[in-house]
């Protein structure tokens, strides 16, 4: 199974993790969850959208991330993906 990671769980960062799957699942854990959820998982779903990516399950650990980082490390962690055998 393909996987990519990227980022850290550092304060004000985010560590995203995507592997293959049949159908897009979108998991969130953020220490602002209750104020922010629905903004991640947008800026999650647009950025999938953006790189034409529909059968991947999205982790994202949020530790309070903006939005410019939580789509840098997605891009990153599917390009890594991409290049894992």
């Amino acid at each position: 199974m393909k996987i990519g990671v990227a980022g850290t769980l550092e304060s004000s960062d985010v560590m995203i993790t995507v592997r293959e799957a049949d159908a897009l699942k979108i998991t969130i854990e953020s220490i602002v969850f209750a104020y922010f959820s629905e903004q991640i998982h947008n800026t999650i779903l647009s950025t999938l959208r953006e790189m034409n990516i529909t059968n991947v399950h999205v982790l994202c650990q949020d530790k309070g991330a903006l939005d410019y980082v939580i789509k840098a490390r997605l891009k990153t962690a599917i390009e890594r993906m991409k290049q894992h055998a």
